[in-house]
């Protein structure tokens, strides 16, 4: 078994004795704290956090997160404090405990909501300290080796948990050896049939292969020496889940997926990747378009290699990766390249740039967190946002912008910035105005048009990618429409205020202080709020208003007094005022308003039917009225009966833009061999605008009957 001295010789080749002593008294603290705990295979506990700080050994982590590798359980587990860690052996470690530990305190109904705001929890420790995560993975790491003690539904939960999360954060830090592992186990604990076969097939297929890859691997490095250039070549086996995941995306046999050989080859800095790049391509052909110079434009976890493919003999595809030393250990550990290069009292660029861009990344989960509703949008976030294919494109500046695959202009702007997203109105891509929907591909430079008065609009949502973008044009619309349902409410409690003879403004002092003290309010900003959204009725409102004005203890009974102005409308409120689709209003209808809870006033035709049982409800309907300078398009309905002809789209798209609108829609039923009808949805002004459409459809020989439609 093994044991705290053995850890202890392993670290003697990269820690001094007095770091090494200080990871020992933390293990022996953890030993007496476990006394008498087992784990569910019947080990003793502290086997656990031992074998967690082995994993981190293998990194050269340093000694503070062995500690906290050896105490992560104690406070979750035992009855020690995070102060106690911290007198005994110092903020730093008892801070990386506290980040590393679960959510106990918290007891939640939905577990899912229990591991989110865990993983809330986790990236607000790493704020602070990046190693916390890497600690976690380690202790991830372990608990899915040991999984065989848990029950059939545990052992998949937690590797589902496992392949969303803490695989893809591995992935997404660059800790490579940790990711493969992590894959490979939970794909194990998810499809034990599969990935037994697969790893079976993939045991067969290495004997068989093993000839060709020795005569490869000797024609690769006998090209090296030939040229005086110094790399190592080595075969690169594919782990389980990435053969399982071809073989069902690409829909390809296993013989197929193995045909292809991997080799990587180790050398010992740049200039000398580039040189064997056109070694190889010399040796062997390159299959177009399959070069990819993550050298030039490292990957966002900070990897970097050189990758090709090539056809080798008889045509079998030979991939390439070449990198120097430092890139393989950085793909490899990761961020925590950043401990192991410390370790060497080096501050190694690579390393370095490896840990900025960890931070930054922790940064913006930072930011997306403030921005989710919940804990559970926040998890989906991450889950949608880690570790997608990437594309680069450039500021108008020059500089590289990653993205993932598939990202949209308003993608790049809120990648660049939160305030330049939301108030962004055009594009340029290579110079060309482009739509804001457009998808960007690698090599394409940007240039984001913005305007003050700009705001995010709900289709956005239809068309970005991005967790930051979603999370951040979620979050502008919702204080948006706050901030409309406030000058709604006020409007909606002015009119309420009126037939009293009096405003919101005039009222005396003090008396709109005892309304919200009596809905426990402190400001008047949540009141008229939800009197905008229709969880409040204004009438109701304005009548306690008045009655504390008039010293009553209590809100009378009866009917309230009904203001007799309608409310104007001019189309553009936004998100507190809707149109209802059933009937379509256009200015100049008689309209009238239904308050609607959570919306705020949905518009509809006074003579809507679906407005039926609502007019027994006066205190929900409001008499509204179109203010005389709209300056909008509306969408209204059409039905047509017309003869089936050749052209018949072209003709009616030829009307509707001479006559100053657009078709929205159009849907053709042919009825028989003569008769068609028609459905169109056209934007329009108003209903004098569509009347002379509809006028002029009618001058067409073809056409019979027309209808507009609304209930």
């Amino acid at each position: 078994m093994f044991t705290i001295d053995d850890l202890a010789d392993r670290l003697g080749g990269y820690l001094p004795k007095d770091e090494i002593q200080q990871v020992k008294r933390a293990f022996y603290y953890a030993e007496q704290a476990h006394d008498g705990q087992r784990r569910r295979s019947g080990e003793p506990y502290v086997t656990h956090p031992l074998a967690v700080a082995n994993i981190l050994a293998n990194m050269h982590m340093d000694y503070q997160s062995l500690m906290a590798a050896m105490l992560h359980d104690v406070i979750e587990d035992t009855g020690v404090s995070k102060k106690a860690l911290a007198r005994q052996f110092g903020d730093p470690v008892a801070e990386l405990v506290d980040g590393v530990s679960k959510l106990t305190q918290i007891t939640f109904e939905d577990k899912a909501v229990a591991q989110a705001e865990n993983f809330q929890k986790m990236v607000l420790a790493m704020s602070r300290d990046i190693r916390v995560i890497i600690v976690k993975l380690a202790d991830r790491l372990h608990n899915m080796r040991t999984l065989g003690a848990l029950r059939p539904a545990k052992k998949r939960r937690i590797a589902r948990e496992t392949l969303e999360i803490y695989a893809r954060i591995a992935s997404r830090l660059g800790i490579n050896t940790i990711r493969v592992e992590l894959e490979d186990l939970s794909f194990q604990a998810l499809y034990p049939m599969r990935a037994e076969r697969i790893k079976r097939a993939v045991s067969r297929a290495r004997g068989h292969r093993r000839s060709t890859i020795r005569q490869l691997q000797t024609s690769l490095q006998q090209s090296l020496d030939d040229e005086g250039l110094t790399g190592t070549v080595i075969g690169r086996q594919k782990h389980l889940l990435s053969i399982y995941r071809k073989m069902r995306d690409q829909r390809k046999s296993f013989a197929e997926i193995m045909d292809v050989f991997g080799f990587r080859i180790i050398t010992e800095d740049v200039d000398s990747c580039y040189r064997i790049l056109g070694v190889v391509h010399n040796l062997y052909k390159p299959v177009p378009g399959r070069f990819k110079d993550y050298i030039a434009i490292p990957k966002a976890n900070g990897y970097q290699s050189l990758h090709t493919t090539l056809f080798g003999r008889g045509g079998m595809p030979i991939e390439v990766q070449i990198r120097t030393r430092e890139m393989e250990a950085l793909a490899n550990n990761g961020v925590a390249a950043h401990w192991l290069y410390k370790a060497g009292q080096t501050d190694h660029p690579i390393a370095q740039g490896s840990h900025a861009r960890a931070r930054a990344w922790v940064k913006g989960l930072l930011e997306m967190q403030r921005h989710a509703g919940d804990s559970l949008e926040f998890i989906e976030h991450v889950k949608n946002d880690l570790f997608p294919d990437d594309i680069y494109v450039f500021t108008p500046k020059g500089d590289i912008m990653e993205l993932p695959q598939g990202a949209t202009v308003i993608d790049f702007a809120y990648s660049v910035h939160t305030d330049i997203g939301n108030s962004c109105i055009a594009c340029r891509i290579d110079r060309h105005l482009a739509p804001l929907s457009t998808r960007l591909e690698s090599g394409q430079t940007l240039e984001i048009i913005t305007s003050p008065g700009a705001r995010p609009n709900l289709a956005w949502l239809n068309f970005v990618i991005t967790a930051k973008a979603r999370s951040a044009i979620r979050h502008a619309l919702k204080h948006q429409q706050q901030t409309e349902a406030v000058q709604l409410g006020r409007r909606l409690l002015n009119k309420a205020l009126a037939p009293f003879e009096t405003s919101l403004e005039e009222l005396p002092e003090g008396v709109l202080d005892r309304l919200l003290a009596e809905h426990s309010l402190t400001q008047e900003a949540p009141l008229l709020e939800s009197i905008g959204l229709g969880t409040r009725v204004a009438h109701v409102v304005a009548r306690r208003l008045i009655g504390l004005q008039q010293g009553e203890p209590d809100a009378p009974a009866g009917q309230p007094p009904r203001g007799q102005g309608p409310i104007v409308i001019n189309g553009a409120e936004g998100m507190v005022i809707k149109f209802a689709r059933c009937c379509r209003p256009l200015p100049g209808d008689p309209v009238i308003g239904h308050l609607s809870a959570g919306k705020g006033i949905v518009v509809h035709r006074a003579e809507c039917r679906n407005l039926g049982e609502l007019r027994n409800d006066p205190d929900k309907l409001f008499a509204l009225e179109w203010s005389d300078d709209i300056d909008e398009d509306f969408p209204s309905a059409l039905r047509l009966e017309m003869e089936t002809r050749r052209g018949l789209v072209a003709e009616l798209a030829a009307l509707v833009t001479d006559a100053g609108a657009n078709i929205e829609r159009i849907d053709i039923e042919e009825r028989d061999a003569r008769l068609s009808i028609v459905n169109l949805i056209l934007a329009v002004r108003n209903r004098v605008h569509l009347a002379r459409i509809i006028k002029r459809l009618r001058n067409l020989s073809h056409v019979g009957r027309i209808t507009r439609l609304g209930n």
